[in-house]
């Protein structure tokens, strides 16, 4: 167990304190924790490929965190009604969509490589945007229009290109599989 892996786990067991944080209106720290979960995410993955300790325990836990994470507000953040539902719904939709794809090929035997589409990198900035700025204005209660607005459509037009994107990957890969 590596120091970033620690760190990792430490983002992991954020989770359900932010979803705490938000729920019981406590928006300034759920702010924060999201904050800190950054500022981690950056330390591990600098600790991990600067003193060259990457691992597959590492390469899984860091997305799972990330994604676990950011679904974890999605769903605070619309169940509290601070962004519209559809936008919870396509986030959600998204990673449950990848991961579906994921297990189905290790299903049928055909693992696919999962590697960050540079559309998916700027998905998840546009979605950590978004839910800082919407944090962000409920804790320290200032308006965020019209950023608002232009975080919500960058989160919707790279969450469709990038799930686009992989699913065409996967049914090319897919479509090697022989009928029996």
């Amino acid at each position: 167990m590596s120091i970033p892996n620690i760190i990792t786990l430490g983002r992991i067991i954020l989770v359900p304190v932010i979803v705490w944080a938000i729920v019981s209106s406590q928006m300034e720290i759920a702010f924060a924790i999201f904050v800190i979960a950054g500022v981690s995410d950056a330390v591990d993955g600098f600790l991990a490929k600067r003193f060259n300790m990457t691992s597959e325990l590492g390469a899984l836990l860091d997305p799972l965190a990330d994604k676990a994470l950011l679904v974890s507000i999605y769903v605070a953040l619309g169940i509290w009604g601070a962004v519209p539902r559809w936008i919870v719904i396509l986030v959600v939709s998204r990673d449950i969509m990848i991961v579906s794809a994921v297990i189905v090929s290790w299903l049928f035997d055909k693992p696919v490589e999962m590697k960050p589409l540079m559309v998916s990198k700027l998905n998840t900035a546009a979605q950590v945007g978004f839910a800082a700025l919407v944090l962000a204005s409920l804790g320290f209660g200032f308006e965020p229009h019209p950023y608002d607005w232009i975080l919500m459509g960058l989160v919707t037009i790279f969450t469709l290109g990038s799930v686009s994107l992989y699913l065409v990957e996967w049914v090319r890969h897919m479509g090697t599989i022989e009928a029996r």
